[in-house]
């Protein structure tokens, strides 16, 4: 049975044509990052290595969420859970795999986000260059109080745009929501739009930079992502397993049920 499309892609945008929109739609409120819409997602970001008439990309999601994370009512994945630790981590591998097809693309890329962008959504939207952000939508990291870890290398690549102390807050605290302003002020964000105009304003800057001249805007973002997460490997290489490991604690388990129950949790640190 062919897999459902929730992933499309615009290209030849903007200025001489250098603008590309993919746009990630499940036609629902949450817009869940399932395993199939993860390599839908990396697909699209991999069908750019070769492009080199596009010089800006923007991801958004639909008007209502730009992603609520991980499905944790995919089937997929219980399966091959149920299997054993190496079907475990082959399962897990999908989320930080399109995390990093999209960090390490040569396009400038930019993340257009309204209503929300919770867990994995909110570590797909830190793997891009720009957040474009409405102002009535939130980031919230819940990973922590599902009982799991902040895993797909997105710790490094928050260190690096809000600090340490942030950084922790952020991802030890957010399963509180963390508005558009103080997403701003923290530097989550580089610009808040009005609500229903994140991607225009997206738009305007991917255009802005569109009528740089190409070569050296990949240059430069190279460079920079180079220099700045170099020791980003030494920092995440780990957090893979320690997903699946925090995703064999009584904690996780209460973590997630308490989630699906829509009740208060008691860890128990077991």
């Amino acid at each position: 049975m062919e897999a459902k499309q929730f992933v499309t892609i615009e290209r030849g945008l903007g200025p001489e044509g250098r603008v590309a929109a993919v746009r990630f739609d499940r036609g629902d409120k949450v817009n869940a990052l399932s395993p199939e819409a993860m390599r839908q997602l990396r697909a699209a970001a991999r069908s750019f290595e070769d492009d080199l008439e596009t010089s800006v990309v923007i991801l958004t999601g639909n008007a209502r969420a730009f992603s609520a994370g991980f499905d944790l009512k995919d089937g997929e994945r219980r399966t091959e859970a149920a299997k054993g630790l190496a079907e475990q981590r082959r399962s897990v591998r999908v989320g930080p795999s399109m995390c990093r097809a999209w960090g390490q693309m040569e396009q400038v890329t930019i993340c257009a986000i309204e209503g929300f962008a919770i867990g994995g959504g909110a570590a797909l939207a830190v793997s891009l260059d720009f957040r474009v952000m409405a102002k009535g939508a939130h980031l919230r990291i819940p990973e922590i109080a599902l009982g799991l870890n902040m895993s797909w290398g997105s710790i490094p690549r928050i260190l690096q745009l809000i600090g340490p102390a942030r950084t922790k807050l952020a991802v030890i605290l957010a399963n509180d929501r963390i508005d558009a302003a103080k997403a701003e002020a923290w530097g989550l964000v580089e610009e808040l739009a009005d609500d229903g105009q994140a991607f225009d304003a997206a738009f305007k800057l991917a255009s802005r930079i569109a009528e740089m001249p190409p070569i050296p805007v990949r240059m430069t973002k190279t460079t920079v992502n180079r220099l700045a997460g170099a020791l980003d490997d030494l920092a995440s290489h780990m957090d893979l397993d320690q997903f699946v490991l925090t995703g064999t604690t009584e904690d996780h388990r209460e973590g997630a049920g308490a989630f699906l129950e829509r009740r208060k949790p008691r860890f128990r640190g077991r």
